[in-house]
């Protein structure tokens, strides 16, 4: 067994690792607490983001996160921009990009377009991906997912109560989502709304999916929704109302009945993205407390001398790299499988990777005393965004059932 990266992961690795040296790192000023007040409404993305895609464009770093599985489900005329990675080889790429928070966008690579777009291979027809696909593969436009919903525990998708009911060529859509990310970007174009088309139905088979237009009458965005105080700009994340939005009947993604199909099928690749980032942003943690342990003396000594910021330091990177070795073993088991068959392993990674972050994160904040729990450093939007992690994709509770469930069902086996 091999742990060392491939050279085809060492070879793209260098190559983002350049492009983030000389193009990404030198721009993170334009991207830091934009908080200007002349930005039109919604939020508008700093102009240098249009000028980085186009040299990631020209550079061959564009859509890399589409592994050759989703691919293969594209209509036959369409010929998308992409390397066609695995899961595997993107996952370290995924982790550079998680060191910045923004720097997703550059590569076409940032949720919830990615998710999306891979549903629209896996599940759209060829009209849906010329008309909605095409464009946002090319950064054209940006997309929402509207699942979750105020008024139920959306961590089970079968409560959700927005309904999709036909009408003759179209179907009208009623219902209240929130945490919809995305819709506050002045780019977002297209959102996909899950609903029950049919309620008594069998319970997974009550839900579908279905292409809105933004700008449909009745699409109304209530408010845009902060994290621990921080509103995520330019995306952002909404609550969004739908009251009688017409549109017409082949807008349903692949048929009445299939839309908790759908989801499970969309989750799969992007919790691997998740946990990557989320490990990108530990070690950008680590890396800020060791520089901060290394310049500050207290009580005589350099505080990185202190017995319990070495132990510290020991268990972050312990944690790290624990995380890192589970989620490559999950990216790897999911390029030979079927995402329902890894569900377990999935499970797993949204459990670990989050939690070692925070931990990471927190002593970080520790050792800044401070200036940790402001945001001069960045720790504090960074702890705020990591906490969501054990919410987005499912909370842990959920995730920890699905383990469980699977070791016992290996125990009745065995017995």
């Amino acid at each position: 067994m091999d742990f060392n990266y491939s050279a085809s992961q060492q070879k793209w690795i260098d190559r983002l690792s350049r492009f983030f040296d000389a193009s990404v790192t030198p721009a993170k000023g334009h991207f830091d607490d934009r908080q200007d007040a002349d930005a039109p409404w919604p939020w508008a993305s700093p102009p240098i983001l249009a000028e980085l895609q186009d040299k990631a464009k020209a550079e061959g770093l564009w859509n890399l996160f589409l592994p050759p599985a989703a691919l293969a489900h594209a209509a036959n005329n369409f010929a998308f921009d992409t390397p066609r990675l695995t899961n595997l080889e993107y996952a370290p790429l995924a982790e550079l990009m998680g060191r910045y928070e923004f720097s997703s966008r550059i590569f076409n690579c940032s949720p919830p377009d990615t998710g999306n777009m891979e549903l629209l291979l896996r599940y759209g027809s060829p009209e849906q991906q010329e008309r909605w696909l095409t464009p946002l593969m090319n950064g054209a436009i940006r997309s929402a997912f509207l699942m979750t919903e105020p008024g139920v525990a959306s961590s089970d998708a079968t409560n959700i109560e927005t309904s999709i009911e036909r009408d003759g060529d179209y179907y009208v859509i009623n219902g209240r989502k929130w945490w919809s990310t995305g819709v506050g970007d002045a780019n977002c174009e297209v959102l996909i709304v899950m609903g029950k088309t049919d309620p008594d139905a069998p319970t997974h088979r009550q839900q579908s999916q279905i292409l809105v237009p933004i700008d449909t009458p009745g699409v109304k965005i209530e408010r845009m929704l902060d994290v621990f105080g921080f509103e995520d700009q330019p995306a952002g994340h909404g609550e969004v109302i739908l009251r009688n939005v017409r549109v017409p009947a082949e807008n349903l993604i692949l048929g009445e009945g299939r839309g908790f199909e759908i989801a499970q099928g969309r989750l799969g690749p992007g919790r691997i993205h998740h946990c990557m980032r989320t490990i990108g942003a530990a070690e950008q943690a680590l890396e800020l407390m060791s520089r901060r342990l290394s310049s500050r003396k207290a009580f005589g000594k350099m505080l990185a001398e202190r017995s319990i910021w070495q132990e510290r330091l020991a268990w972050a990177r312990t944690e790290i790299d624990m995380a890192r070795l589970i989620t490559l073993r999950t990216a790897q088991l999911l390029d030979e499988n079927d995402a329902k068959d890894v569900r377990a392993d999935i499970s797993k990674i949204k459990l670990a990777a989050p939690r070692a972050a925070l931990n990471v994160i927190d002593n970080a904040i520790q050792a800044f005393g401070g200036a940790g729990v402001c945001n001069d450093h960045g720790l504090a939007r960074l702890y705020a965004k990591t906490r969501t992690m054990r919410l987005v994709d499912g909370p842990d509770e959920v995730h920890a059932r699905v383990i469980a469930r699977a070791e016992l069902k290996a125990y009745r086996q065995a017995n």
